[in-house]
């Protein structure tokens, strides 16, 4: 299962969301974590619909979308939308 995770450079919000994405990668040993920052990786970010960070991204093993999230999201959230991707 991967999380991609759109971020910027000077974002409180992606700051926070770093911590709940690390958590959730503690928390959920198939869960990784793939960060872009928009400015740099331009490209994924536009290919991605990407308007607003921080956005998180949450497909399950055949690259189906099953979670997007855009904001702090909650622990419980990623972990419920995690859940759904296994």
């Amino acid at each position: 299962m991967e999380l991609t995770y759109f971020s910027s450079a000077f974002c409180e919000p992606c700051m926070q969301t770093r911590a709940v994405l690390a958590e959730v990668e503690r928390l959920v040993p198939q869960a990784t974590v793939r960060e872009f920052d928009v400015t740099r990786d331009a490209a994924e970010a536009e290919a991605a619909g990407i308007r607003i960070t921080p956005t998180v991204i949450i497909r399950d093993a055949a690259g189906v979308e099953v979670f997007r999230g855009v904001g702090v999201p909650t622990l419980a959230q990623v972990l419920v939308a995690a859940a759904k991707a296994v």
